[in-house]
């Protein structure tokens, strides 16, 4: 069974926001009492947050589809509806946080650190929200937007200080068990550790963390054996281990070309270049591998490496090599002191609130973009009247109706807001603009919507692409009295 996962795909599904309310007030002797209905609640986020007691992504694998709980609707009585409850889940030390497209969102790094993996839905305004002084009771309420979901990828990096490294039966694994409290498995075949073991050394006053890496082969930077499933594990290390295998029974293999190999796929795997290195001869309490030490150590001193021999098994020469590391790290936290604190200034991505596009298709529809169109359509309950005259009113005062008359649409045209299925298509009625709070009619209802007037243009010119900007801006308005007769103004330049 798998009991260490460093890398899954995660579905994270926020929380829907509660829908508005459209309520009225009633009391006894009180005839207009006015709109009080409440607004949603917001959706529950999706949060990372990063825990000292998780080593491994394993829950992911095996339940990779998490959703938080969503919002409750607006009540009554200008009673708002509850939140829904962010949902909390735990990821390792170094957990790495990706799109599908590999960019990086997050790099979490120390207990407690927190990214939001999706965001909840906001909750709609009830009609008591939406009231203002000509709209004195509105009979619609906006709906809640439904809670973001994205697809990212986890990837684990431990955290450790020094990295071993070397071929498979180099024997890491019986160095993280000798000079730590840590346990892994031991065995004499190849590729007997399959992840990654962490272990906590004590060198005087001086204590880091090891980790081994398991699987490294000629060709591992390209996907042969382990390797390139476990070198993300040695890119925090401050410095890296060799260890040796002196002992080896294999006639094509030797120290010196052992440590060539694995240094030309770290080389490929690239990032690593800068990390001091520490050479481990192990496996001296073979004679031949004593023999093997002695013959090799002289020409890796000459390369400018510090050079031990050890055996891992026997515990010999176990102590020098610890101190050694504890003082490369040592070192390497007095360097990290010294160098000035960087200000982290964090810029998120901004939202394109105002902007849209209208882009004109190749069948004579025309689609717009942007988030507040968009978000415009999510909020809308089209089975109220009122409430889609209210949207039109919104795309009016962003400009959209201005743009589709620029873009060449014209009356009955396909207009698409929004792409896959959340789009929403309609005709375009070019006569509708801003002001249905003018209009006075039945609560629920927009009186333009059953104008015989509506979907007529400008002069009755069918070819709107000759219109002039001035033309443009000449549009119906209707008058407040009687919303069924229209008159013509100019916006700008006062042209009839």
């Amino acid at each position: 069974m798998t009991t260490f996962v460093d890398r899954v795909t995660l579905h994270a599904s926020a929380g829907n926001g509660g829908d508005g309310c459209v309520s009225i007030h009633r009391e006894k002797f009180v005839p207009l009492g006015g709109p009080d209905g409440g607004n949603g609640g917001r959706g529950g986020d999706i949060v990372l947050v990063v825990d000292s007691g998780e080593t491994t992504l394993l829950d992911f694998h095996h339940s990779p589809h998490r959703k938080a709980l969503s919002a409750r609707p607006g009540y009554g009585d200008y009673c708002n509806g509850a939140d829904g409850g962010d949902l909390i889940l735990s990821v390792p030390n170094g957990t790495v946080v990706k799109d599908r497209e590999g960019r990086i969102l997050a790099d979490l790094v120390g207990v407690g650190t927190r990214f939001i993996a999706a965001q909840g839905g906001k909750g709609g305004l009830g009609n008591a929200g939406l009231a203002s002084r000509k709209r004195r009771a509105p009979g619609f309420a906006l709906k809640g937007e439904p809670g973001e979901e994205r697809t990212l990828i986890l990837e684990l990096k431990s955290v450790a200080d020094i990295g071993l490294i070397g071929f498979p039966s180099a024997g890491k694994s019986s160095l993280v068990a000798a000079i730590s409290a840590a346990r892994p498995k031991i065995a004499d075949y190849p590729f007997t550790t399959l992840v990654p073991n962490l272990g906590v050394v004590q060198a005087g006053e001086t204590r880091f963390t090891v980790a081994d890496v398991p699987g490294l082969i000629p060709g591992a930077s390209q996907g042969k054996g382990l390797g390139l499933e476990f070198l993300r594990h040695v890119e925090r290390c401050a410095a890296l281990v060799h260890v040796l295998d002196c002992g080896t029974l294999e006639t094509d293999r030797d120290p010196i070309k052992d440590f060539d190999v694995i240094e030309e796929e770290l080389s490929h795997y690239g990032g690593l270049a800068d990390r001091p290195r520490i050479i481990a001869l192990n496996k001296i309490d073979l004679p031949d591998g004593k023999t093997m030490a002695d013959m090799v150590q002289s020409t890796l001193e000459a390369r400018g490496y510090e050079v031990y021999q050890i055996s891992a098994a026997a515990r010999i020469g176990l102590q020098e090599l610890t101190y050694s590391m504890g003082r490369i790290i040592q070192e390497y936290r007095k360097q990290e002191q010294k160098q000035e604190k960087v200000r982290i200034v964090l810029r998120p991505t901004p939202i394109n609130d105002g902007g849209f596009a209208v882009t004109a298709n190749a069948d004579g529809s025309f689609t717009v973009r942007g988030d507040k169109p968009e978000r415009f359509v999510r909020q809308t309950d089209f089975g109220n009247a009122e409430a889609i005259g209210y949207l039109a009113d919104r795309l009016a005062q962003l400009g959209v109706e201005r743009a589709l008359f620029k873009a060449g649409a014209k009356a009955k045209d396909e207009v698409r807001i929004g792409e896959g299925d959340n789009a929403v298509i309609f005709d375009w009625e070019p006569t509708i603009e801003a002001g249905a709070e003018l209009l006075a009619g039945p609560r629920g209802t927009d009186l333009r919507i059953e104008s015989p007037w509506a979907g007529r243009y400008v002069e009755d010119k069918a070819d709107v692409a000759s219109l002039t900007d001035d033309e443009i801006e000449m549009q119906w308005e209707y008058n407040v009295a009687d919303p069924h007769t229209p008159q013509v103004s100019s916006i700008e330049g006062n042209k009839q």
